[in-house]
């Protein structure tokens, strides 16, 4: 058994192997015993592996921005996969159009999305978060949130 075999072992990535070795006696034909097929081996050795990053936690940024100053913090979550809500409701219009325009340069830039879920309200997520549905088709269709906006 190699090192390299012991130390998988020791981590329980690999289970150990029996080695039965067989008394040959006089007179006694040995048998050809068929091997695996590279697929059979190739299926038993699949369930020994475990995903590292399965085990990490995430986490969702909430953040509410008074200035443009504080987009570059929110494009720092973003570059360390992050997904951050963003709440624009305390600054100006044309300060939340300049951080919506920085933001979706640095989504694009990270292959990431972004969506809209309520008013002044935005999801933004890094590539490795997937986005499904829509939040605002229900949104619209709910006469409380009509009267709101």
């Amino acid at each position: 058994m190699g090192v390299m075999n012991k130390f998988m072992n020791f981590l329980g990535l690999q289970e150990e192997e029996e080695i039965v070795e067989r008394e040959k006696f006089p007179g006694q034909e040995e048998l050809d015993f068929e091997t695996p097929s590279f697929e059979a081996r190739k299926n038993t050795r699949g369930n020994n592996v475990v995903s590292i990053h399965s085990q990490k936690n995430v986490k969702v940024i909430l953040n509410e921005p008074r200035s443009y100053d504080e987009a570059q913090e929110i494009a720092d979550h973003l570059r360390s996969h992050r997904t951050v809500v963003v709440n624009l409701q305390r600054v100006r219009n044309d300060q939340a159009m300049r951080i919506i325009d920085f933001l979706s340069g640095t989504i694009y830039a990270l292959s990431g999305s972004i969506s809209k879920i309520g008013g002044n309200i935005f999801l933004c997520t890094p590539d490795t978060v997937e986005i499904q549905g829509s939040i605002t088709e229900i949104l619209t269709e709910d006469p409380d949130y009509n009267r709101m906006r």
